[in-house]
């Protein structure tokens, strides 16, 4: 697997934009296949072979850009599907898991070790509040960014929300643009 490139990795080596790497594989230029999710993949021989043919430097140390984790939580499963297909539609490749309570959430947050944790606060075991508390409060996951989403966010419990470390708050129902851009500027792939 360490030989196949997504977009975004591919635009990295190349030091282009991950949309100049698209439109080089739709023109035909660069070769590339598709997943059953329909992703794009490169051979980095195939990406190779076009950076030598159109006088691009090939990197001499290997470019080692790891996926961005984003652990999901919420005990509703359509949210949680609406917002996994959103992020997958974007071309930084995150990896997503979800978890549907605070317990498994825990247990996510320990062995995934996500970069960010979208979170539903008002959940049947566990609060919303306390699953930020010990993020924040661990060493470990203190650099983890919280998006908090919540049908019943007033100004109060926004504040207090942000007290508990939350960099940012949505009110459902949500705008999907605007969450998927928070997301990437939170784990800065966007500025």
């Amino acid at each position: 697997m360490d030989d196949i490139f997504t977009v975004f990795q591919a635009s990295k080596y190349c030091n282009v934009s991950p949309k100049t790497i698209i439109n080089w594989i739709e023109a035909g230029h660069i070769i590339a296949y598709k997943t059953v999710g329909g992703h794009r993949r490169i051979k980095k021989s195939d990406l190779e072979d076009f950076m030598r043919k159109q006088g691009i430097p090939i990197p001499q140390e290997e470019v080692v850009d790891e996926r961005k984790r984003i652990l999901i939580v919420d005990d509703d499963a359509i949210i949680v599907e609406t917002i996994v297909q959103a992020l997958e539609e974007e071309q930084y490749d995150y990896e997503l898991i979800s978890a549907a309570d605070g317990f498994e959430a825990g247990i996510q947050v320990n062995h995934f070790r996500p970069h960010l944790v979208i979170l539903d606060i008002m959940m049947p075991d566990i609060k919303g509040y306390e699953v930020c508390r010990k993020i924040k409060s661990n060493e470990e996951t203190k650099d983890t960014k919280i998006i908090v989403l919540s049908a019943y966010l007033d100004d109060e419990k926004f504040k207090k929300m942000r007290e508990y470390g939350a960099d940012l708050c949505f009110s459902k129902p949500f705008p999907l643009p605007q969450l998927k851009e928070e997301v990437a500027r939170l784990l800065g792939m966007i500025q």
